[in-house]
């Protein structure tokens, strides 16, 4: 009996259903080969090996049902899809803005391209995808979710309005509620946020984004002896789910309770002693906490050949003042993974503690670090700091960053739509340039170097502000490859026995080594400094008086 593509399509499906991914992936390849120019074939065929996690073959398929039939809206789609996730998005992005014509009133291609624009962080393509899905399709589920959330995040005045249009049609999505408190935290509406959060909490006990949230606002609000209270709620209603306690310690470990919090994570090993999570959970807070003993003993139990595991073991050896040990570690994760900041910045702690060279070649070549000028305006630097100081009105205390006594704001900064914010960047892109040129030579073997003369992009960035006393613990941006603190406003001590002083390459407190600043700065209005992320970085106390600086990270595609 001749079958039909249509039927080679069913059997195949059958056999997928009755767990036999062998047969149906030979009966998909009998059928394309019967019927090689059937485009839903193809795409179903293509739609088969995605979910089996075969992107690349998958992509081969949706690009050949595409060029059977170039009107096929899913192919298109499902071919944006796969290129994302081989990592390679902005591929994807580039073939659906080329497709715009033919296919501009299929809701499906404006949900693709919205999402994909979105992974890209491009918000503004995003917005308007979203806007073309919902003129096309006005109670799209995932529309009015995501273009509520691009709201959010470009700090839209409509945002709240946004999500509650949303969450009618996305009742059973957890997320679409998170997204909501936290756009009323973000509009100043902190009751109803604080209502909306324990609500969560309540209802989804053992959600750690919403357990995070909740102590965020608690932790804003004053209560930080208590902020992480409602955690032991939810480890008792589910007491084997580690995600909860690893969470719970990460809080408190964010508010420099480390103690406690290897406490929770120690707990929760005991009960579950075969979790490496959790055993490497309490290495890392013991070991922060000072409790080298205890650090000692899990290592000495577990022989992982992780990055992870290797790192954390590396800060416990530099703890103990064996930098070797440390250094055998670090080569081991960077020969593996070239581009892991974390360890190339406590390689430099290790180095100099070892009296390596290598120290001065990995951050003390000239032209790695500078402090410039951003080029604008005293006018409208004045500008710019009125409208940080609204933002941070309705902004919270930090848990789990550098910030002592401040406040940092939401989210992205320049995914925000305001002017002066776009006029900053602009400045910004235009120092990067000057800086880049300044560099020394591309070197392979260089964290930073080996990406000198590669695409560069803004990942992350915020504004902080400080007040009396206030001051960044030191640590590393592990996201970037170059890393920024742009001085708005300076208090007026900065500089005066290193008052408000940002410091490059101190140890971390938690280390333990009182290894010195290779480099300090003295904050100027106006001016910006930029230096190689894998540099361990804070600022000293200041006195009277406001600090408000906008940092950021620049990355690679590979970064």
């Amino acid at each position: 009996m001749t079958l039909t593509a249509q039927q080679w399509r069913d059997r195949a499906m059958a056999a997928k259903a009755a767990g036999d991914l062998a047969e149906a992936d030979a009966i998909f390849a009998q059928g394309i080969a019967a019927f090689p120019g059937s485009a839903p074939l193809l795409n179903s065929f293509g739609s088969f090996l995605a979910s089996s996690g075969r992107h690349d073959d998958a992509l081969i398929r949706f690009e050949a049902a595409l060029a059977a039939d170039p009107h096929h809206a899913e192919a298109l789609c499902n071919s944006a899809i796969s290129l994302s996730r081989l990592g390679r998005a902005t591929d994807a992005l580039a073939l659906l803005v080329r497709q715009e014509k033919s296919f501009a009133k299929a809701s499906r291609y404006w949900a693709v391209r919205a999402a994909t624009a979105r992974e890209l962080g491009k918000l503004d393509e995003a917005a308007r995808a979203y806007d073309a899905l919902l003129r096309i399709e006005a109670s799209h589920a995932r529309g009015l979710h995501g273009r509520a959330r691009v709201a959010l995040e470009r700090g839209e005045t409509d945002m709240c309005a946004r999500f509650e249009q949303a969450l009618p049609h996305n009742r059973a999505d957890a997320a679409a509620f998170l997204g909501y408190a936290q756009a009323l935290a973000c509009s100043g509406r902190m009751v109803e946020a604080r209502e909306l959060a324990e609500t969560l909490v309540s209802q989804l006990p053992a959600w750690t984004d919403g357990l995070l949230f909740l102590a965020q606002l608690r932790w804003g609000a004053g209560e930080t002896d208590r902020f992480c209270d409602h955690f032991a709620q939810a480890a008792a209603a589910a007491p084997h789910d580690p995600a909860i306690p690893l969470a719970w310690a990460a809080a408190l470990s964010g508010t420099d309770r480390h103690a406690e919090a290897a406490a929770v994570a120690g707990r929760a090993f005991s009960a579950q002693p075969d979790d490496l999570a959790l055993a490497l959970a309490e290495a890392e807070h013991a070991g922060a906490a000072g409790d080298l003993a205890r650090t000692d003993e899990i290592f000495s139990a577990f022989t992982v050949e992780t990055a992870e595991f290797k790192l954390a073991e590396a800060r416990h050896r530099l703890r103990q003042r064996t930098p070797d040990r440390a250094e055998v570690l670090l080569a081991e994760i960077v020969a593996q993974s070239p581009d892991m900041i974390s360890a190339w910045a406590l390689r430099d702690l290790a180095w100099r503690m070892l009296d390596d060279p290598r120290a001065q070649w990995l951050h003390c070549q000239p032209g790695l670090y500078a402090q410039r000028s951003l080029g604008l305006s005293p006018a409208f630097l004045a500008d710019l700091v009125t409208l940080l100081r609204d933002l941070h009105a309705n902004s919270l205390p930090p848990i789990g960053q550098s910030v002592r006594s401040g406040s940092q704001t939401w989210g992205g900064l320049f995914d925000r739509m305001e002017p002066e914010l776009r006029t900053l960047r602009a400045a910004i892109d235009d120092m990067l340039a000057d800086f880049r040129a300044d560099l020394p030579p591309a070197d392979e073997t260089h964290p930073l170097l080996r990406h000198r003369d590669r695409p560069w992009f803004l990942r992350g960035s915020w504004s902080i502000r400080m007040t009396e006393g206030g001051r960044h613990t030191e640590h590393i941006h592990p996201q970037g490859i170059l890393s920024s603190a742009a001085h708005l406003v300076v208090p007026p001590d900065a500089g005066a026995d290193g008052a408000g002083c940002l410091e490059l390459g101190r140890s971390p407190p938690d280390l333990g080594l009182d290894l010195p600043p290779l480099a300090t700065f003295a904050p100027l209005a106006g001016s910006a400094v930029l230096f190689p992320s894998t540099f361990y970085h804070g600022t000293r106390r200041f006195g009277s008086g406001e600090r408000m600086s906008v940092a950021f990270d620049v990355a690679t595609m590979v970064s």
